[in-house]
C-alpha cells in the first residue's frame, strides 16, 4: 500500500504542476516566484520553508532570468 500511496502522491504533484503552469499561462504571470513554484512541484525534494509563497522579498528578475534583448 505504501508504494501505491507514494506513486499516487507523485502523480498528484505532477497534476499540481500542470495546473500551476496552466494558471500562469492564462494569467500571463511569468515571474520568478511562479517559476520557483513550478520547479519545486516538479522536483522530488521537500523544502520545509517553501511557504510563504510568493516571497515578496525575492520577487523580480534574477540575473539568469534577464533578457539582454530588452536592454536599451
Amino acid at each position: 500500500m505504501a508504494d501505491e500511496t507514494v506513486a499516487q502522491l507523485k502523480q498528484k504533484m505532477a497534476q499540481a504542476r500542470e495546473v500551476i503552469a496552466h494558471l500562469m499561462d492564462k494569467a500571463a504571470f511569468n515571474g520568478a516566484e511562479a517559476h520557483r513554484a513550478l520547479d519545486y512541484f516538479g522536483g522530488d525534494e521537500f523544502e520545509q520553508n517553501f511557504l510563504p509563497w510568493p516571497r515578496h522579498g525575492d520577487e523580480g528578475l534574477r540575473p539568469d532570468e534577464l533578457n539582454a534583448a530588452n536592454d536599451d
